[in-house]
């Protein structure tokens, strides 16, 4: 579930196709996002998921998969 959402926010933000989106894309590798294009996707999860993503953790998630594990330790 938290990743279809995530992926949604991805796919809305840098205007990409969600099917080609997966849990090992890399944001500026794969997907083709810069810093700014990173914010705004880590602002759209934590509107959301009703979370706070500390800035240290923002710039340490590199790819969707590792997005959705923050949002899941989020949770608990």
């Amino acid at each position: 579930m938290e990743f279809e959402k995530i992926r949604g926010i991805i796919a809305g933000i840098l205007n990409v196709d969600p099917e080609g989106i997966s849990t090992d894309s890399t944001f500026i590798e794969d997907l083709g996002a810069d810093s700014l294009d990173v914010f705004q996707i880590v602002m759209g999860i934590e509107e959301e998921f009703d979370i706070e993503i500390s800035p240290e953790d923002a710039e340490r998630i590199s790819t969707v998969g590792e997005a959705v594990e923050l949002v899941r330790g989020a949770a608990n």
